[in-house]
């Protein structure tokens, strides 16, 4: 007998059974997965990330501008589209053109700055834009040359009640618009400079 008592009966340990080929192929495909899932968080981080570009600003139309090699759609806002005729005491004119203009005074040839972090289909950075002090996207929406889009229902309210800019009429939405005209062009030509980066852009951008 043992000085410290009576033994029991030893417990014996059966060896854990080696995983089968499917699951070790299984798991190594997790993994591999899981790795693939973080390089393409990490690269692509820069898609969340706000960007903020300032310059002088090259107006395409009513709602885009384009500074530097970066082409900028305005968040939340959404004007005639460049080419798109709008009707007023019974005839046609120009409304695109005159958003596009709206816009060039709205800038007045002072730096514009704008932030953002989305893209729209286009590849475009969807921005909130400003010249000094004033805030374009609203106030675009205010003089009556863009209508709500996600934002600004206020101002919009107000420019219809005014009948300002496209309200004082009648109007296709842009988006109605660009729908039923899909030849036309997204945005006015900006230069062949402007157009050879965006192009540069697209190409080296795989997302």
């Amino acid at each position: 007998m043992s000085r410290f008592g009576p033994r029991g009966p030893r417990r014996r340990y059966a060896a854990s059974a080696p995983r089968s080929l499917l699951r070790k192929l299984l798991d190594y495909g997790l993994a591999i997965l899981l790795l693939g899932l973080l390089i393409l968080v990490a690269a692509r981080l820069d898609r969340f990330e706000t960007r903020k570009e300032q310059g002088t600003a090259i107006v395409n139309d009513g709602d885009s501008i384009t500074l530097g090699a970066e082409r900028i759609r305005m968040r939340g806002i959404d004007a005639p589209e460049y080419q798109q005729a709008c009707q007023k005491a019974g005839a046609d004119y120009p409304c695109g053109k005159l958003a596009r203009q709206s816009l060039v005074r709205l800038v007045a040839g002072r730096p514009v700055s704008c932030s953002g972090w989305q893209r729209d289909r286009y590849g475009r950075l969807l921005g909130d834009c400003r010249a000094g002090d004033t805030d374009l996207n609203r106030t675009q929406v205010q003089a009556g040359w863009a209508v709500a889009f996600g934002d600004f229902e206020t101002e919009e309210a107000v420019a219809r009640a005014a009948k300002a800019g496209i309200w004082a009429g009648t109007f296709e939405e842009p988006r109605q618009w660009r729908d039923s005209h899909h030849d036309a062009p997204v945005e006015r030509k900006h230069g062949t400079l402007a157009s050879f980066g965006d192009a540069l852009r697209e190409f080296v951008r795989f997302w």
